[in-house]
């Protein structure tokens, strides 16, 4: 009974620090509470992760500084050399691309059964099973442990909470994530797919000859950080093919919230830098909204990235539109660099109904839709891709989709238990693409 007391007084003065704002105060309590053994409340275990994720983003944030060292003596060193001849110059700036493998392209042609309808639509009903199998069993057997520090009584609440939350995706809306297992709920219906997607992204820039072997990648709308995630695996079924000497891969997160940062590089120290030859891979994060973005005061480097990454945060709302599309603009003209790429993943239907157009197989008109929206973002084609699942312009319904994606399309068979147990799902979810990949430059 003492000890009951006690932990509700150092609870309440814990309560009481937080509400006045007396972090030094807060955080002592709650060494306290973790010494004495107790069990930690949801607000508690709440501060303590974002005491952890705090720290994690000091500690990367010291790791990018003496990244952006060693790329400013790079580039001392490269302007010493600007009186070699023009031959040796030339191998120079080819040997920083990844030289392309005519047997590894082959094999992910056949491994993902990559089809050219035509010269812009790009059949893909496959996987590397190699490498997702691994990744989504060690994704599912994380959230298990994240589940089970849950009592099954709070845990069924947090979750309906959260996928309430998360389903405002399907109106156009971004959630609040409010809710602790908003994240989490994030891995289960979306994480896998758009990993699946930025894969095949970053196949065709690699196939493009575009991807060097030190890249500096700024992630607008980043979430759990799916782009770095997409890299990684990519760069994982290189195994065997060639070796990337000294790969070299700042990333930078822009996201406005700091849980999905949080959790998403928690998997990644579970996950990636688990492998045998982890990609050396620097995080920088800057937790901010977009739409109140300001350059002044965002820490992210002027004219320092080759690539600027906006996947799958497209409005289909007017209002937000216009306004996502001019902040999207100024921070691509601000810190891309010239001779940079935008990448840009947009659903298929997301900017068809942007335009009030109607999908079909018309190319003509679908390269005038792209161009129109790259215009709106003052960027010039270079290429793009229209990822499909079932190789038709826009995506089956209903128990025609189901019908096919049971024959055709690689299963999410680690993740499928879960989502039925805890959501009900009577489907066994698959890898599924209805997406376009536009990689652009400054006009």
């Amino acid at each position: 009974m003492i000890k009951f007391i006690s932990k509700w007084w150092l609870s309440f003065q814990f309560k009481l620090a937080l509400q006045q704002g007396n972090k030094l105060q807060a955080i002592k309590l709650l060494r306290v509470i973790e010494k004495s053994g107790a069990r930690l409340t949801n607000l508690e275990k709440l501060f303590r992760d974002k005491l952890q994720f705090e720290q994690s983003a000091k500690q990367y944030k010291q790791e990018a500084a003496i990244l952006s060292g060693k790329l400013n003596t790079a580039l001392q060193e490269l302007k010493q050399k600007a009186d070699l001849p023009a031959a040796v110059k030339n191998q120079n700036q080819n040997n920083l691309k990844l030289t392309s493998d005519r047997e590894f392209i082959k094999y992910i042609y056949k491994t993902f059964n990559l089809i050219q309808h035509d010269d812009s639509k790009l059949q893909c009903t496959g996987i590397d099973e190699r490498i997702f199998d691994d990744f989504e069993a060690q994704l599912v057997e994380y959230l298990k442990e994240e589940f089970n520090k849950i009592s099954e009584k709070k845990l069924v609440i947090k979750l309906e909470d959260a996928l309430e939350d998360i389903n405002s995706l399907k109106c156009g809306k971004d959630p609040d994530y409010r809710f602790s297992l908003t994240p989490h709920v994030y891995y289960m219906k979306y994480f896998l797919e758009n990993v699946y997607c930025v894969y095949i992204a970053w196949f065709l820039i690699y196939e493009s000859g575009f991807l060097s072997a030190n890249i500096n990648i700024l992630d607008i709308a980043a979430g759990p950080g799916t782009v770095a995630y997409g890299l990684a695996l990519f760069l994982q079924s290189t195994s065997g093919f060639f070796k990337i000497c000294q790969m070299h891969i700042s990333y930078y997160s822009l996201e406005k919230q700091n849980t999905l940062q949080f959790r998403g590089l928690q998997f990644w120290r579970r996950y990636i830098e688990s492998r045998k030859s982890p990609v050396n891979t620097f995080f920088r994060f800057v937790t901010s909204d977009i739409f109140s973005w300001d350059k002044q005061s965002s820490n992210i480097p002027s004219s320092f990235f080759d690539f600027v990454v906006i996947s799958h945060c497209f409005f289909k709302d007017s209002v937000q539109k216009i306004e996502a599309n001019k902040i999207y603009t100024q921070i691509i003209n601000n810190s891309l660099k010239n001779n940079g790429y935008a990448l840009l993943i947009i659903q298929d239907k997301t900017l068809y109904k942007g335009y009030d157009a109607y999908q079909c197989e018309d190319c003509k008109q679908e390269k005038s839709l792209v161009n129109k929206f790259l215009g709106e973002l003052g960027l010039e084609l270079v290429w793009y891709r229209y990822l499909t699942s079932t190789g038709i312009r826009g995506s089956l319904k209903g128990a025609d989709f189901s019908k096919f994606a049971r024959e055709k399309l690689p299963k999410q068979q680690y993740l499928s238990p879960l989502l039925l147990k805890y959501f009900n799902q009577t489907f066994e979810s698959n890898y599924t693409l209805d997406d376009y990949i536009i990689l652009a430059k400054k006009s």
